[in-house]
């Protein structure tokens, strides 16, 4: 596996999250909103100025800003397009 940052996945690829690096009511709402260690996410589609990015977490689809995602460390689930 492939250490990097969310913001850096690719529309259609497939990635595990692996640690949140990011403190308090944010390190919350990721929580929240079903983005721990462990889980597998999907990156979908991407606005058309290239920000907010929507992502595919436990059949939802969630929307994360550039530098919300960076927070996320992901391992990149290789052969995934």
């Amino acid at each position: 596996m492939n250490t990097q940052t969310l913001d850096q996945l690719q529309i259609g690829q497939k990635a595990v999250v692996k640690r949140l690096s990011v403190d308090g009511i944010n390190r919350r709402r990721l929580m929240d909103l079903g983005i721990l260690p462990g889980t597998q996410l999907q990156a979908e589609m991407r606005s058309p100025l290239g920000d907010p990015v929507a992502y595919r977490v436990r059949g939802a689809l969630i929307a994360l800003r550039r530098e919300q995602a960076q927070q996320i460390e992901i391992d990149l689930i290789e052969g995934e397009e």
